[in-house]
């Protein structure tokens, strides 16, 4: 029997979250680290300024926390570690609120989703004004998960590729963000080119379990990918 779960969103700075848990306790520790993390970074980058400005890896540092885990991300998908901040983010929230005690922890940071629970999850796919946009998602069921989406359509995100949505799943959401911005990036050309370009240049990176690419109207998948539903 499923828990009466809290979902409460979050905004902090140009940040939206949201917050999905069976505890209150747990969602309290998610805001009080994203808004710790997102601290500690703005710290980071004042002093480090080429951290923010970079399009290719960089030396992870030891602390903070959250700049380390996006530069170690960053390396294995060959992009700047800004490309995994929000999925960074999330992974150590989803972490505070485990610690917190509970046993369904998601955070959804900026479109990137963490995810451990005991019962199913189903997270729709957002793809701005397209026409698939917001009609289907995917049911979670195998945890921990972090999936993270690149458009070159309709995120604030920088992206060099043109697809409606690149979708990486990986175990980790910093990774799969980082993962999402270097498939995104090559998805371009025809719809057949670009998706075969995302998905080769998904399976390259290590860690990443599952591609799903919309482009042009048509799909390419790849690895392990979530149950696909239609969202009403």
């Amino acid at each position: 029997m499923k828990k009466q779960l809290i979902k409460e969103h979050f905004n902090h700075k140009e940040s939206q979250s949201t917050i999905i848990s069976e505890r209150q306790i747990a969602v309290n520790a998610a805001i009080e680290s994203i808004k710790r993390n997102y601290i500690e970074l703005e710290l980071y980058v004042r002093v480090n300024p080429e951290f923010l400005q970079a399009l290719t890896p960089v030396l992870a540092p030891k602390k903070p926390l959250v700049a380390k885990l996006m530069a170690e991300a960053a390396q294995k998908a060959n992009v700047g570690p800004m490309a995994a901040v929000a999925g960074a983010i999330a992974d150590l929230a989803v972490e505070d609120m485990l610690h917190a005690g509970c046993e369904v922890a998601v955070v959804e940071d900026g479109g990137e989703i963490k995810a451990v629970s005991n019962q199913p999850v189903d997270v729709a796919v957002g793809a701005g004004e397209e026409p698939l946009s917001n009609r289907f998602g995917f049911q979670l069921t195998e945890f921990p998960i972090g999936i993270a989406t690149s458009s070159g359509r309709f995120s604030h995100a920088l992206s060099f590729g043109d697809a409606e949505a690149a979708i990486v799943f990986c175990k980790n959401a910093a990774l799969a963000d980082a993962a999402a911005t270097a498939v995104g990036n090559v998805v371009k050309g025809c719809a057949e080119v670009g998706i075969q370009a995302g998905i080769s240049r998904g399976s390259t990176i290590e860690g990443v379990e599952g591609v799903f690419i919309l482009f042009k109207g048509e799909v390419g998948t790849a690895g392990k990918i979530p149950e696909i539903i239609k969202v009403t």
